[in-house]
């Protein structure tokens, strides 16, 4: 008799659902990708956080620090002079730390969200010409 397999149950928040806007659709797939990367993040332990998996040596507390630097730049214009450097938190950070920093930033990149009406314009906070954030990750070790 053959067996059915079932599939796990997601316990993870799926993504969102189109919006009726492209906006709609920013923002939701947005506030979905930052909750997502916090709530791994938040209340994981020491240090397990801090602790590579990848050949990169990126481990998710870096990851977050990193997103941390991307928000203020892209929608706040903060520059960053080394971008391998946004992948590492301070020994000295805690957890919490670096989630409440994240989650600060967010909130400012959302203020100047929402003061976007036309999406094919310069986002208000970051200056005209400056470059974009690095998309490449650490380098290895």
């Amino acid at each position: 008799m053959p067996t059915t397999s079932r599939r796990p149950r997601r316990t993870d928040t799926p993504p969102p659902r189109t919006g009726s806007s492209e906006a709609d659709v920013l923002r939701g797939f947005l506030d979905y990708l930052r909750t997502s990367m916090a709530a791994k993040v938040d209340g994981a332990p020491e240090p397990q956080v801090r602790t590579a998996a990848v050949p990169s040596g990126t481990n998710l507390l870096g990851l977050l620090q990193h997103l941390t630097f991307v928000e203020r730049a892209i929608f706040l214009g903060d520059p960053v002079s080394d971008w391998q450097a946004t992948f590492r938190a301070a020994p000295t950070d805690s957890v919490a730390d670096v989630v409440a920093r994240y989650r600060e930033a967010v909130a400012r990149a959302d203020d100047v969200l929402d003061g976007c009406v036309d999406l094919g314009a310069p986002v208000p906070g970051r200056a005209r010409g400056s470059p974009p954030p690095a998309s490449a990750g650490p380098s290895p070790t």
